[in-house]
This record gives structure tokens, sequence and C-alpha cells, in this order.
């Protein structure tokens, strides 16, 4: 009789931890575990790992059939499901997030990715992952670092569309930065439900989904000019989400006052509200790079009021520039 197969990809860190609790199980149901175990690490999300993945995929004659699941943080998350989107056109995959940022965002809603020198996640695909695994209890090993990073994805949901969320984030951030079980489990269920209401509504981010990306597009700069894995993911989106808002407060559509409790909010999670000393134009030129510019033209996810966010391309590059420079002034 043909014994299934399930591969697990993991990262050096995630698997002495984790590894096996996830392959015993499946062992014990007679299922062939095929374990593959990546660097860790944001610069390693490119086409030599994600092409690592491929050999043991190939040299354990996996087939379009068996299982991908996806043991760790993001990174890990986006390369099993582009992997799984590729390999002989299409396998299913199961993500099984680690870490608070991966449960609360990249987990969920089908992107998949590797990085690109020149752009973040600008390689990949749309692959919905058959299951969404979360146990809260891995976030008793993560990093406080990796931690609050995670929260930047929590507290981005509040401010593009769930004003009453951002006030019980203000109300229980120190719960979560405690991990108190109650509070972290509260903040990712509303966090998924947020993003799943969006992606239902529109999965290929043709429209509406773009919101989720709040402070992605000077975030995403952040990352690729400093070099990957200098700057976690959620401290780049912190800092980048502080130049959508002090846009937003220079094109008048949120008040300074606004821009000073959301600050408020990211240095109580530990998290940068400044970005790094890099050339406006530099800024520029990355940012040209993101995947919401249309027909030249840089398009922005900026706040009309905390809670609701809009995608626009109206904002004046003096403002734009503006913006960047007060909120990297003081990195």
């Amino acid at each position: 009789m043909h014994q299934p197969k399930a591969a697990i990809v993991t990262n050096a860190t995630v698997a002495p931890w984790y590894l096996q609790r996830l392959a015993e199980p499946l062992r014990r149901a007679g299922i062939e575990v095929v374990e593959i175990v990546l660097p860790d690490g944001e610069q390693f999300k490119d086409w030599r790992t994600l092409n690592s993945i491929f050999d043991v995929l190939l040299e354990r004659r996996c087939e379009r059939s068996t299982t991908l699941l996806a043991l760790g943080g993001g990174v890990v998350g986006d390369m099993t499901g582009f992997a799984a989107a590729c390999f002989q056109r299409g396998m299913p995959f199961i993500q099984v997030p680690t870490t608070l940022l991966a449960q609360v965002d990249s987990s969920v809603g089908g992107k998949t990715a590797i990085n690109h020198p020149l752009g973040k996640n600008m390689i990949g695909a749309f692959h919905q992952p058959r299951l969404v695994l979360t146990d809260t209890d891995t976030l008793i090993t993560l990093p406080d670092r990796e931690l609050r990073a995670g929260l930047a994805e929590v507290i981005k949901y509040g401010l593009i569309r769930d004003l009453p969320f951002f006030a019980w984030l203000e109300a229980n951030l120190d719960l979560l930065l405690s991990r108190e079980p109650m509070a972290l489990a509260e903040a990712i269920c509303r966090s998924c439900r947020n993003k799943a209401e969006v992606v239902v509504a529109d999965e290929r981010e043709s429209g509406e989904r773009a919101l989720l990306n709040l402070g992605h597009t000077f975030g995403h700069a952040i990352e690729t000019g400093v070099g990957y894995g200098q700057w976690l993911h959620g401290e780049a989106i912190a800092a980048g989400t502080l130049m959508a808002a002090q846009l937003s407060a220079q094109l008048g559509w949120i008040s300074a006052d606004d821009v000073a409790r959301v600050e408020r909010l990211f240095q109580r999670a530990g998290l940068p509200v400044y970005g790094p000393l890099l050339a406006v134009d530099r800024y520029l030129d990355l940012m040209q790079n993101d995947k919401k510019v249309r027909d030249g033209k840089l398009r922005l996810v900026l706040l009309q009021q905390v809670g609701q966010a809009v995608l626009t391309d109206a904002a004046p590059q003096a403002d734009v520039r503006k913006a960047i420079t007060v909120r990297s002034a003081h990195a």
C-alpha cells in the first residue's frame, strides 16, 4: 500500500522546539514525514533557499498530492506557500505559524513570495492554505523583539478599519507584552477576523485588500534599503505607519493629536517610530517598486481618520518627501 507523505518546512531556530512535536503525530498516523530545515532570517528569503525546498521535494519523490506544512514565522510561511504554488504547478499546504506576526497576518490570506534585491515580496503567487493552525503556546518561546514586531501588524488592523479594536489595544497593551494568554488570544482572533473579512471581499488585492498595507510601502523601502534582516518586518512597518500618519496629517485628514496617539501606542509596544536615515530619493526610488504602483503612479494607504484607511495616488510628492524627512530625522 502506498504510504502518504507530508513535508514539513521549518527553520533552524524553530526546529529544535517544535519540529518533532508536529512530525511525530503524523508518523503515528502512518504518514511519511519529510523534514526540510532552512536557515533563519529574512536575508534567506530568496531563490537559492526556495530552490533548496524543491531539491528535497524532488529527491524524496514528493508528488502533487503531498502536503507541505509551513512551521515557523512569516519567512517560512511565505516561502513554503510559494513552493507549494510552484511545485508540479500546485500542491496543498498548511500554515502552522509560530510567531505573532505570522499568526495575525502573513499566514492568513494566501499571499506567498520571496524577496528580490530591488524589492521585498516582488516574486510570488496567490495560493491559499488548506488550513491555518495557530497554537498560541508557541509564543512562550518567542523572543521579545519578535513579539513586539508582531504587534505592529495587530495595531494596523485597528488603524485601518476597527477603531474599537485600536482602543482595546491601548487599554490592553501591557497584558499583550506580558503574554497574558487570554489577551493574546483575543488580539489574534480579532486580527484574523479583520483580515479574513477583507480577503474574502478582495482575495487578489484589486481594491480593498490593499488597505492591509498601511505603512508597508514605506516599510518595505526601509527593509530593502538597509538590507534584508537588519530591521524586522514589523519594526519597518511601525516606522512606515508613522510616515503614513504624518503624511495623512499634512494632507489635513487627521490631526497632530491623532499622529501623537498612534505614535504613543507604537512607542509603548517598543517599536521604532522613525525610519533609518536613508536619502529621501532612495526611499522614493525603492517605493516605486511597490506592488500598488499603477500606471507609474505611486499609490499609498493613508488614514482618513484613526480607524479608517484609504488608498490614494493624490498625495503630492513634496508632501511625501516631507513626511519621510520628518519621520526619519531622529533615527
